[in-house]
């Protein structure tokens, strides 16, 4: 099977495939279920939240979704929205601040149904791709910044995440040895095993790895029982509030949503935050898993924006957390051959029969193993190399990239990602692009015999060139594009350029041909080919 044509979908692809789906949905699985427990447990919600989202995600909203091959389930990047939104709403009660935020989440939900029925598929247009890499990185250091006095035993006295940051290195002389070895057991075995080249063994889940390996440390530690132990003349208290605590049975972790304070404006905030972190998290894991999908097909984007609210807001309803396309086990379930979207339709079902059959297992798994498997998740969002790599890009980019960060560790999500499309906005207007010009691009067109000419005037940014996006659309594969640059162009944004060459990739492979007229004529801001370019 080398082309699209080749692969059906619905249950004539299940028909072809299953095998390969349901081995693909299982591996999956494994990867989703300790990453489900760990991102319900950051986010401050109950342990069968994100058990909930990932069933949901595979077996319902799989069905729904205008993408072949993503996983839907909870996601990092939702960790500090939710996090945030139940300790803002609940005021310091977490339960009642988690049944607020599922009545955000529900209605977070209907705004995504709407917006796919809308066709906003191209809602990611608006923002800039160093704010969404900063929005990532500032979620990595939320995460590593909470689970670190998880994963190590602690019980820190700052409640801010600058404060948590600023007491890491106060904090050693703290540590429970044996919550610490379970911890960096978890840490050390993802290192290693991201590390392996050995085709089988990089076939590992490692997060599946780590936490049997922290089941059987905490079987040797004697979690389940409340003691103490004594090491170099300091005593330690471990019991079972260090294991994930579940209900007994699936139906008794169901919770329903508040809605009493709906006509408060901080609820609609977090709304409006909701809303907009998961619609746009899963439009460009949409984007980046067809740019690998070997059938090379295209998702639906606004069918994906429907798919995932109607599944956020039926998981208002029963205690879930909010789900998104999430890249990590997309990823995987290429890498492990799946063909259709029944691999994650499996996936969910797997997560179902497990939570159904061997709950008690799940009661054993250590709360610092799932710690140390979220620090590895928020060291790969906001590793040094994220930040050198954004440098490279050019000084607008780390500038943009900078501000997103520090202002969503600083205030939050909503903020940062504001203040990040705000400064690229002002660096647009630094660069001499006209007012009129920052939101509208100048774009005429002429074609004929299939060759289809487009001259930019003034500017190309990623705030005015959803009007291009929309031109090539109605554009045929396997015809001539020539994209014409006006002498007097001040500037093309990183992320057009970024967009162009996607484009012009994607419709060269189709046997079409793009030519960039005058792009070469514009000065790059740093060595990096794809850098913002300027007039000279």
């Amino acid at each position: 099977m080398d082309s699209k044509d080749n692969i059906k979908d619905w249950l004539p692809g299940l028909k072809e495939n299953w095998r390969s789906d349901i081995l693909s949905g299982f591996i999956v699985f494994l990867i989703a279920l300790p990453l489900c427990l760990g991102i319900s447990l950051a986010s401050g919600a109950p342990p069968m939240a994100g058990i909930f989202s990932g069933i949901v995600g595979g077996i319902i909203v799989s069905l729904l979704s205008g993408s072949h091959l993503t996983i839907n389930g909870p996601a990092a990047g939702l960790i500090a929205v939710v996090l945030n939104s139940i300790m803002v709403l609940g005021g310091g009660d977490p339960k009642l601040g988690f049944e607020l935020t599922l009545a955000a989440i529900v209605i977070a939900g209907a705004i995504q149904v709407v917006l796919g029925l809308v066709k906003a598929g191209n809602l990611t247009v608006y923002f800039p791709i160093s704010v969404v890499h900063g929005m990532m990185a500032a979620i990595g250091i939320i995460i590593i910044s909470k689970q670190f006095y998880v994963a190590l035993g602690i019980t820190p006295k700052a409640k801010t995440i600058g404060g948590l940051l600023l007491e890491i290195p106060f904090s050693f002389s703290l540590v429970n040895p044996e919550v610490a070895i379970i911890g960096l057991s978890a840490i050390v075995i993802i290192a290693i095993l991201a590390k392996i080249k050995n085709p089988l063994l990089k076939k590992l889940p490692a997060p599946l790895v780590a936490v049997l390996v922290g089941i059987v440390l905490g079987i040797v530690f004697d979690l389940a029982d409340e003691h103490s132990y004594t090491l170099l003349d300091q005593t330690y208290k471990i019991g079972p509030e260090k294991l994930v605590n579940l209900p007994d049975h699936i139906y008794d972790g169901i919770t329903f949503p508040d809605f009493s304070r709906w006509k408060d404006g901080i609820f609609w905030v977090m709304v409006i935050t909701i809303a907009l972190i998961a619609s746009i998290e899963s439009l460009l894991t949409a984007t980046a898993v067809d740019n690998t999908d070997p059938y090379r097909r295209k998702s639906n984007m606004d069918r994906e924006l429907v798919a995932k609210g109607a599944g956020n807001f039926f998981l208002g309803w029963i205690g879930g957390l909010p789900i998104i396309a999430e890249v990590v086990r997309s990823s995987a379930n290429i890498e492990n051959g799946a063909k259709t979207r029944f691999s994650n339709f499996f996936h969910g079902l797997f997560l179902l029969f497990f939570i159904l059959l061997l709950p008690g297992l799940i009661h054993r798994i250590p709360l610092a193993s799932l710690a140390g498997i979220l620090i590895m998740v928020g060291v790969r969002l906001a590793s040094p190399h994220v930040f050198k790599e954004t440098y490279d890009k050019g000084w607008d980019q780390i500038v943009i990239f900078t501000v997103t960060v520090i202002l969503t560790i600083v205030e939050d999500l909503l903020v940062g990602v504001f203040c990040g499309i705000i400064t690229a906005i002002l660096i647009q207007i630094y660069f001499g692009v006209p007012l009129r010009y920052i939101f509208v691009a100048d774009i005429t067109v002429k074609s004929e015999n299939k060759v289809h000419e487009l001259y930019v005037r003034h500017a190309l940014l990623f705030s005015n060139m959803i009007s291009l996006k929309l031109l090539f659309r109605k554009i045929a594969p396997g015809e001539r594009v020539d994209l014409q640059f006006d002498e007097n162009v001040k500037m093309i944004g990183f992320s057009a350029i970024e967009f162009l060459q996607s484009f012009k990739r994607d419709y060269e492979s189709r046997g079409g041909q793009v030519n960039l007229i005058g792009f070469e004529d514009l000065k790059p801001i740093s060595t990096y080919y794809g850098a913002t370019r300027i007039h000279k």
